[in-house]
């Protein structure tokens, strides 16, 4: 990846486009609070390729979540353009972009929202249900993946009676189960004590250097935010690289 100095850069761009996965350019967003404009990104551009793990870090309120969140089409933007694959994505109607994320997006955030009333692997399954899945597929790759994250013991378990740590893997698997080409997490360990908060830590970075899983993390936690390949920060509205475990 091709990186202008950090002093003058505001965007961060790929020389090869074909290999780029997700492309941001001239990404702003605006809201309305009290009958004023708050400008949170303002010309935001960026590029993530394959295989990239990316931390998003920096103060609270400087629109961490709020790029994420646009990433991840959960949220349009004011103006600019999101392509993943060399597409907008925002040209499709709210069904077709809710079908785009079930397939192709896996979400982390800092509370599981995980149902109650079902166990683990009825909570990992959803999503493959949801995209209609064969029923026996959804068990098969809920199951697969649970293991894969060390709660084999854990498949019928209710959410009350998991760990918090074992419920946060639960969320992972669940973004993992429909094999998204991304993995996004915001704040995934900002509920957790840091024993617990270690071990989420080496799941999602296992998950990205073993599958090739691009992940992009919102964290204020300096050791989590170190072990990913670069850590980017938002000052002025507009995307700034930092320096640190650069590839």
């Amino acid at each position: 990846m091709i990186i202008a100095s950090v002093e003058t850069m505001n965007m961060i761009y790929s020389d090869h486009v074909s290999d780029v996965l997700i492309q941001i350019r001239e990404l702003d967003k605006t809201f309305i609070s009290n009958g004023n404009r708050v400008e949170v990104l303002d010309g935001v551009n960026l590029d993530i390729l394959p295989g990239d793990s990316l931390a998003i870090v920096g103060a609270s309120g400087v629109g961490k979540s709020t790029l994420l969140h646009i990433i991840g089409t959960l949220e349009r933007p004011t103006a600019g353009t999101l392509l993943w694959y060399g597409e907008d994505v925002f040209t499709l109607n709210d069904e077709q972009l809710a079908a785009f994320r079930n397939r192709k997006i896996g979400f982390v955030f800092q509370f599981h929202h995980l149902l109650p009333e079902f166990n683990a692997l009825e909570n990992v399954m959803m999503p493959g249900l949801i995209a209609r899945l064969p029923k026996s597929e959804c068990l098969d790759r809920a199951e697969a993946i649970l293991v894969a994250v060390g709660l084999q013991d854990r498949l019928q378990h209710r959410v009350g009676a998991l760990s918090g740590g074992e419920q946060q893997r639960v969320a992972v698997a669940r973004a993992l189960v429909m094999e998204p080409d991304v993995l996004l997490a915001d704040e995934p360990t900002g509920n957790l004590d840091p024993r617990i908060g270690r071990q989420i830590h080496e799941l999602l970075l296992r998950l990205n250097q073993e599958k090739r899983l691009t992940t992009v993390v919102v964290t204020h936690n300096l050791e989590l935010a170190g072990l990913l390949s670069y850590q980017i920060t938002i000052k002025d509205g507009k995307v700034v690289r930092l320096p640190g475990n650069q590839t």
